[in-house]
């Protein structure tokens, strides 16, 4: 998730055990270890595109590696604090803070390697979006009153409304996976894979992609009252021999393409027009195709030449409209079942 809400995660699980003496700077060293594994996101390469996201919410990010990023991070701290904390104080805060970032990542659908060095299969329960302020600024402001009042019940308010929020985004989820699988039904299709993931901000809208033969099928379903869904768009699945007949197997390129296949859970399309094999989970309104990242591929590059990364996150008027017109279910837009 973003870094505000890593932090604020951290921050009230570390305040939890704090005392009315050391609630801040018990609550800022949970914040700090809530952030510090997206350091992780410096481990980049400028002629490697894939090398950062193999290692963006990779090691850093495991189970296994929580009490020595939270040690780490606790001896680099401690200094600052040890007038007042102990180390064994600090740690304890650090852990707390730090164990709740991969957990928290893994929650979002992105996808997060928990079980490295032993899996390097990405993790994603896909019951939050990676940006949801209707998450974090009540935490947030649990957090400052906690502060404020010195008085640590409302740091647990914060753990509620945590625990409150992810576990609504799960029930949602499940009523957008039954949705989803009654569409596909209506449809004919056999949903071979099917993902779904919460739009921008809200535990409302949701993206669903499922495979039928070699197409992915894109839309938007709706779970207010009663679920809805909003037809969206179809994308090939991405194909050597259809889409790249002329790019060389033992290429850097295919490689790169391998790699990103991994990291898109294998949801690869490809847009013609751009020649980008695109990561088809991602898109900036739901029930689209038009990817937010791929790779660009030249055919005539060498062969130890790295593809290269695209990215395009704007979104105009026209569509900030059609996203609040598929948010609120307009039925120009959402039909129901």
């Amino acid at each position: 998730m973003d870094p505000l809400s890593q932090g604020t995660v951290g921050a009230a699980f570390a305040q939890s055990v704090a005392n009315k003496n050391n609630i801040f700077k018990i609550g800022f060293i949970g914040f700090l270890a809530g952030m510090i594994p997206d350091l992780d996101v410096l481990i980049q390469s400028s002629t490697d595109p894939i090398l950062s996201l193999e290692y963006h919410r990779q090691f850093t990010h495991s189970l296994f590696f929580i009490p020595f990023g939270s040690l780490i991070f606790a001896i680099i701290v401690f200094p600052l604090f040890k007038s007042s904390l102990s180390l064994k104080t600090v740690y304890f805060a650090s852990f707390l803070g730090y164990a709740t970032h991969g957990l928290l990542d893994a929650c979002t659908s992105y996808g997060t390697q928990l079980f490295w060095p032993f899996s390097n299969e990405r993790i994603s329960w896909n019951n939050i979006s990676i940006v949801d302020p209707l998450f974090t600024i009540p935490t947030l402001i649990f957090l400052v009153i906690a502060i404020k009042t010195k008085k640590k019940i409302f740091s647990f308010f914060g753990i509620g409304w945590i625990i409150f929020y992810l576990t609504l985004g799960y029930i949602q989820y499940e009523r957008a996976l039954s949705a989803a699988i009654e569409l596909a039904t209506l449809r004919g299709h056999n949903a071979e894979r099917l993902t779904l993931k919460p739009s921008f901000g809200n535990l409302i809208l949701w993206k669903s992609i499922y495979k039928h033969k070699e197409t992915f099928y894109v839309d938007a379903i709706r779970t207010a009252q009663s679920p809805t869904w909003c037809l969206g768009e179809t994308i090939k699945v991405f194909n050597y021999k259809s889409h790249l007949p002329g790019l060389d197997m033992e290429s850097q390129q295919k490689k790169d393409i391998e790699r990103f296949r991994w990291f898109s859970q294998d949801y690869l399309g490809y847009v013609k027009e751009k020649n980008i094999v695109s990561d088809v989970r991602y898109s900036m309104i739901p029930n689209q195709i038009s990817p937010m990242w791929g790779l660009t591929i030249d055919e005539q590059r060498g062969i130890s030449d790295h593809a290269t990364w695209w990215t395009s996150r704007n979104l105009d008027q026209s569509q900030i409209d059609l996203f609040v017109d598929l948010l609120k279910g307009k039925k120009s837009q959402c039909m129901s079942f």
